[in-house]
């Protein structure tokens, strides 16, 4: 018998029609004891009243801390991560130093490394060796509270170089010996962009980082598309993952509300 799915939630997609600081209560009080963001500050450095405040708010909930992106740039603007993109390196690496205090105190051990699009008259190689180069130092340093830097494949961004599994592994393998960078596995992500999820599964679970979950068309909760998200889940489990599963969806209504493709077991309000 396998161990119970460990779900935890997004805040940087649910709840989000309340105040930021006010999502971690919400989850709890959805029943859920884990949750992840995005990078939940407008700047590369924010202040350290807005760190303090966000570290106390889910402190506060009594939720821990289990996933967080490093600096991604404008997301609304249609950036997808700075990790790549030559001249701010300097911000991405600030990110990690504070990203990684936070989690210090949190108790968080996953940080997502968005790529970066590709840019006009910048040769992809040169973007990929700046890469190469920050992962290096971002995985030396989430090495130091034994936590994983993760990679992930992205739909929807046509600028986005890692679309597939394989795509962010790739990456991963220019850095051979470094244990604590792996695969961020969007099972909705993945999907829409191709990918044979029972493929992936079978061969790469054992890289696997993270997961987080989507149905697909919409990007809505379980069960409002056709990915067959329990059984992913299921052969995830079998093949011997063990982390946690991010719910990364845009709810159809209240985020509260959408919760209804879970058991009693999994979540007791």
């Amino acid at each position: 018998m396998t161990d119970p799915v460990r779900y935890d939630v997004n805040l940087s997609i649910l709840f989000t029609e309340l105040p930021l600081l006010e999502r971690p209560e919400a989850a709890r009080l959805a029943g859920f004891d884990a949750v992840e963001f995005w990078w939940p500050f407008a700047e590369a450095v924010p202040s350290d009243v807005e760190v303090d405040r966000f570290v106390g708010a889910i402190r506060d909930a009594g939720v821990r801390l289990v996933g967080l992106n490093f600096f991604g740039g404008d997301l609304s603007r249609g950036d997808r991560g700075v990790l790549s993109w030559p001249g701010r390196t300097g911000e991405f690496l600030d990110s990690v130093s504070i990203a990684i205090g936070i989690a210090a105190q949190l108790g968080c051990r996953a940080f997502n490394a968005l790529y970066g699009n590709r840019l006009d008259g910048i040769d992809a190689a040169e973007q990929d060796d700046v890469a190469t180069e920050a992962l290096v130092l971002a995985a030396h340093a989430a090495s130091r509270i034994d936590a994983d830097v993760l990679i992930e494949p992205l739909s929807g961004a046509p600028r986005y170089p890692l679309r597939t599994a394989v795509d962010a592994l790739e990456v991963i393998d220019r850095l051979p010996g470094r244990t604590n960078i792996r695969l961020l596995a969007d099972l909705y992500h993945l999907a829409v962009n191709g990918d044979d999820l029972d493929t992936v599964i079978t061969r790469h679970t054992s890289r696997i980082g993270h997961v987080q979950i989507a149905d697909a068309p919409g990007r809505h909760q379980p069960g409002t598309g056709a990915i067959r998200v329990q059984h992913h889940l299921a052969r995830l489990a079998a093949n011997g993952y063990r982390g946690w599963v991010g719910l990364e969806y845009a709810p159809t209504g209240a985020s509260a509300d959408s919760f209804g493709w879970l058991t009693p077991a999994e979540v007791a309000p």
